[in-house]
Formats: C-alpha cells, structure tokens, sequence
C-alpha cells in the first residue's frame, strides 16, 4: 500500500487481497482492522472515505491485513475478544472465547438462582482449564456471591486470565492454581470442596486435528484442542477426581463437542454421584453443554 491512501482505497485494496486469501467477509474484515488501526469507529470511515490516511495508519494497517491474510485470527490479531458482553484480553497462549462456550454461563446463571433462592450460603466454585478466564471472571462479574478458584497447566495463560479479572473489577474474587484440574489442590492440607465446576476441555479427536481451519490449529493453543484419540481424556481426568471435591450441593457445567452428550453423559453416569444430569443445546441447535446436579 502505498502513502497517502485515502480511506476507500485503503479499504478497497485491502477487501481484494483478503477475498484472494480465502476469507469470506473481506469488506467487513477490512472495515474493522482499518477501525482498529486507525482508532476510528467505522461510521467514521465511511462518512470520511475520501480522507487521506497518516503513513503511520497506513503501515499499521497494512501489517495486520497481511496477518490476517496468513490466517491468524482477528482476536490474536487486535487483542480482544467479547464473550457474554465482556471484552477479554487474548492471546497465542489461550484459546479464543466461541459464543458456544456462553450456554456454560446460561446454565450455571440459571442454578445460581434456584441456589440463592435457598438461602444457602456463598458459592465456592472452580474453572477448570481456565484459559483466557472468561468464564471465571464472567461469572464473578454476574454473580456477586461466588468465589472461583481458577485452574490452568499454563502459567501464560493463568497470566491473561489475571488480567481480565483485574480488568473487569474482580480479582480479589478469584484465586490461581496452576495444575491438571483437580490436582492443582495436591498441595493444599485442606482439600476445597466446590457448589459449582464449569470446564471447557479440550474435546477433538486427535485423528481430527489435522482437519481443523487453519486459523485454529496453526495459532490456537495446541493442548487446549486436544482430547486425545477419542476426544474424551479430558474429560475422563476431571470427573475421575471429581467426587472428593464436591459440596453437598453441587453443580457440573461441561462444554462439550458435537456427538459427544451420550459418550460425557455415560461417564457422568458412571460416577453414580448425581441425580440429574440433563444436556442443554447451543445457539445452532448441537448439544453442547452436559449439566449434572448433586
């Protein structure tokens, strides 16, 4: 690209090479990168179009457009992700919040409710497999009772999740462990006991990996993709030490992959711990998340 571009040439030229990169929405991917660059909302560009660009603007905005243009997904690229009507800090050591992922925060909202209309006490939770925390930090900014407990093998990662809480108002309200799920208690003299556990496992198959976009499986977190060769490890590590670490009254929100319910749910079954464990769909209708209740 070349100085002096205005608004609609920057804009036109970078549309055609994110159309001969493959990417379905090259004006609207382009619209946005240029408002990121720029630091101008879109209305702005368009009522300006024929407004020239400072060389700096320019130079921004031609980096990222050939980043995307490799793949990388527009969160690495800017930095952010909104999940639930939050915006959350992300990077290349943690995987990217999916709108599938906000049907954990519908389900654990919904037993909050039926919860504190008991009268019980706080609620002492857990997120397994943290990542960038949004369902930590979301749940703690909705639900003004609860202390999480938040768990990750990564400390880069635990150390974005740390930013979000802070970022969001609600960091004396988590705590870090870093660790494979429940093990990251080993150490503890007293083990926590837990009303509520949400987690995101890693649920594809290994044989499937290879299959995924490229924007996922050459710059999403590696270990938070896989689950093994049938794409249930996870699941079997967390819900094999589950039973010490549950509250008498207890709630398990699981996300998991497309035809996995019956496979989680027989493993849910196996503990013979719960007496109801339900699957909720997500937005496009796929059984997504397994909610089993103590």
């Amino acid at each position: 690209m070349m100085r002096g571009q205005t608004i609609e040439e920057a804009l036109r030229g970078a549309s055609f090479r994110l159309k001969q990169a493959g990417l379905t929405n090259p004006r609207d991917e382009a619209e946005y990168l240029l408002s990121w660059a720029s630091g101008k909302e879109r209305l702005a560009l368009y009522v300006n179009r024929d407004a020239p660009l400072s060389p700096l603007e320019v130079a921004i905005f031609e980096h990222i457009v050939q980043r995307r243009c490799l793949g990388e997904p527009l969160a690495y690229i800017t930095g952010v992700k909104e999940f639930y009507g939050l915006e959350f800090i992300v990077n290349r050591h943690v995987l990217i919040p999916r709108p599938e992922t906000e049907g954990i925060v519908e389900a654990a909202l919904h037993w909050a409710r039926q919860y504190d209309e008991s009268g019980r006490e706080a609620i002492e939770a857990v997120d397994l497999g943290a990542g960038s925390g949004n369902l930590a930090v979301t749940l703690a900014s909705l639900l003004k009772n609860v202390h999480f407990k938040a768990v990750d093998q990564s400390a880069e990662a635990l150390a974005v999740a740390y930013r979000n809480a802070c970022r969001h108002g609600i960091a004396d309200r988590i705590s870090w462990y870093r660790g494979d799920y429940f093990g990251a208690f080993s150490h503890l003299q007293e083990r926590p006991r837990f009303n509520l556990i949400v987690a995101n496992p890693p649920y594809i198959k290994r044989s499937d990996l290879a299959a995924l976009p490229p924007s996922v499986i050459h710059f999403e977190p590696y270990r938070a993709l896989d689950g093994g060769e049938d794409g249930l490890d996870g699941f079997r590590s967390l819900l094999r030490d589950l039973p010490a670490f549950v509250a008498p009254s207890c709630f398990v929100a699981l996300e998991i992959g497309a035809g996995q319910a019956e496979a989680v749910t027989a493993l849910c079954r196996e503990l013979k711990l719960f007496r109801s464990i339900k699957v909720r769909s997500d937005y496009q209708g796929i059984p997504r998340i397994v909610e089993a209740l103590i």
